[in-house]
């Protein structure tokens, strides 16, 4: 890749060249991890045979405190090991959908949003809303977010699934218990890198004007745009780039995605019917459940990983629900 980096017409293709030199910078760090762990093993292996000549407490305290971070770090790759799927380390697309609930669902979509961008922040993902529909009192009907990072897909595929929310209503003027749901969905964002032929004739595009909270416009001009894709019926639109040939690439950008995942879909149904097992590929799934009334706990239906400190998880501590669920699947796809 270096080489082919050095060549004359390398930067011809910009965009390729940025993804190719992004892959670069990736593997070189991954090499020299590990030949930085190797060079901290040859340093410690030298000071253990200096002690077993000199009996060097500073020296016995150095190298117990060097093989505790080898082990630290040895431990992380082992967990990286859980993120060795085709697509793990790309960036990723996911869309949260308000269920029923009313309103209530709405806000529950805007909770969870907030509780992504959070854990984002946290992991120094950098995060996109690329299309929203905002609900008429409250939250969303739906929005749809970029997230970019290492391992933005590997980690954020442990959310797809429908998401229950049970508490005391803030909407209801009796104060009265409610169970809302949300769906989150989840596609690597790699449109780049993989070959979807989508015939125009399948597409109906529609252009509107963007619109803001409580669905008032915000533009004057007709830059929203919406894809159909008729074959399918999947619909996805962008309306919160700047112009509309921006909404337009950033919508089919989206679009492959999902026809890629739909195949991914099939595939698996495909396989799982010619090993006789009865899965069922989709994602829609209840996967979580949320109570904040009568008593506090979050729950993970697959795995069985709760917490009584829901505000944690609401404020966007997921490290142990996903690394639950990552560790639940070693077997299941091959790891």
């Amino acid at each position: 890749m270096e080489e082919a980096a050095s060549a004359s017409d390398f930067w011809d293709d910009s965009g390729k060249a940025q993804r190719a030199m992004q892959r670069l910078a990736a593997l070189r760090e991954e090499v020299e991890l590990w030949r930085s762990l190797a060079a901290r093993i040859a340093y410690s292996l030298e000071l253990l045979e200096l002690i077993s000549t000199e009996d060097d407490e500073v020296m016995v305290a150095e190298v117990a405190q060097e093989v505790a971070g080898l082990e630290r770090e040895l431990a992380r790759q082992e967990f990286l090991l859980l993120l060795s799927g085709p697509h793990d380390k790309a960036d990723a697309i996911f869309a949260i959908h308000a269920g029923a609930g009313g309103t209530d669902a709405q806000d529950w979509a805007e909770m969870l949003l907030r509780m992504y961008l959070r854990w984002a922040e946290s992991h120094g993902y950098k995060t996109a809303i690329l299309d929203s529909l905002t609900g008429q009192e409250a939250g969303y009907k739906s929005v749809t977010v970029s997230l970019s990072g290492r391992y933005a897909f590997g980690y954020i595929k442990a959310e797809r699934g429908v998401h229950r929310l049970v508490r005391l209503s803030p909407f209801d003027e009796a104060h009265r218990r409610h169970t809302s749901f949300a769906k989150v969905e989840v596609w690597p964002d790699i449109a780049e890198d993989i070959e979807i032929e989508i015939n125009p004739d399948d597409l109906e595009v529609e252009v509107f004007r963007a619109s803001g909270a409580g669905g008032q416009h915000v533009q004057k001009n007709a830059t929203a745009v919406r894809i159909i894709h008729k074959p399918t019926g999947l619909v996805v639109s962008c309306q919160n780039e700047r112009s509309q040939v921006q909404n337009r690439e950033v919508a089919m950008k989206i679009l492959r995605a999902r026809l890629y995942d739909l195949e991914m879909q099939r595939q698996a149904q495909e396989m799982a019917q010619l090993k006789g097992e009865n899965v069922d590929a989709g994602w829609g799934n209840q996967i979580r459940s949320y109570v904040l009334h009568p008593y506090r706990m979050v729950k993970d239906l697959r795995t069985g990983h709760e917490t009584s400190n829901a505000e944690a998880v609401l404020d966007g501590r997921l490290d142990g629900f996903i690394e639950a669920y990552l560790r639940s699947t070693i077997g299941e796809n091959g790891h």
